[in-house]
């Protein structure tokens, strides 16, 4: 009965510090963070036969330092990206965990079957790169997607390739490469239905993903 109070008093929490009006977002995010992590501390704790409080409290130590934050340099990241992309179906968001992400699909940025950047994808990294460049305490994730048509054995290396390509793209703008990572998922995580041509087309894309780190 106990832990049952503690878990209600770690998830009230959550709750109490993401509704704080005079918070920022960064103070905020960071609270959820903290909110988060106790509860799954808790619920570890006490799973495993500990303490539900002293879990919480190393969770909360975990959460708070694994979140990225929504700082002005990232709203303006994305403002600039909406209007880069606006009219060409790349869809420019702000995740549940606080990063900046384009989706776009492969009328825009990749032929199908290959991982050579379309003309028309240039001038929106070219955008992109601009911005991180003048936010360098990002970090970005590229991962490239196909349709179910062709075997694994094709779709994986080009699913890669693609987010190669647009990295490489970034890195001769002068985006540091260190920063960016890559990822090919082939056609493990459609979107949409690969019944029909406008389902596989919206499958083949690229994610872009950036996430600003909280400065110590």
């Amino acid at each position: 009965m106990r832990t049952h109070i503690q878990l209600l008093g770690a998830a009230a929490a959550i709750v109490l510090v993401t509704g704080c009006a005079n918070m920022d977002d960064t103070q905020r995010r960071t609270a959820t963070g903290a909110g988060i992590g106790a509860l799954a501390g808790a619920v570890i704790g006490s799973a495993t036969g500990g303490s539900a409080g002293t879990g919480a409290v190393v969770g909360a130590g975990v959460g708070a330092l694994g979140t990225y934050i929504w700082s002005q340099n990232m709203e303006r990241q994305k403002r600039e990206m909406e209007q880069a992309t606006q009219g060409t179906g790349i869809a420019v968001t702000q995740t549940a965990d606080n990063q900046l992400k384009l989706n776009i699909p492969s009328d825009i940025s990749f032929a199908v079957g290959r991982s050579d950047i379309q003309p028309n994808f240039a001038p929106v990294l070219d955008q992109f790169a601009a911005g991180l460049r003048s936010n360098p305490n990002t970090d970005v994730r590229i991962v490239g997607h196909t349709d179910s048509t062709g075997s694994d054995a094709v779709n994986n290396p080009l699913s890669m390739d693609r987010a190669a390509s647009t990295r490489s793209y970034l890195t001769a703008r002068g985006v540091d490469g260190r920063r960016i990572v890559i990822e090919g998922l082939g056609e493990r995580y459609p979107i949409a239905t690969n019944d029909t041509a406008e389902g596989r087309a919206r499958n083949r894309r690229v994610e872009i993903f950036v996430g600003e780190r909280p400065r110590g």
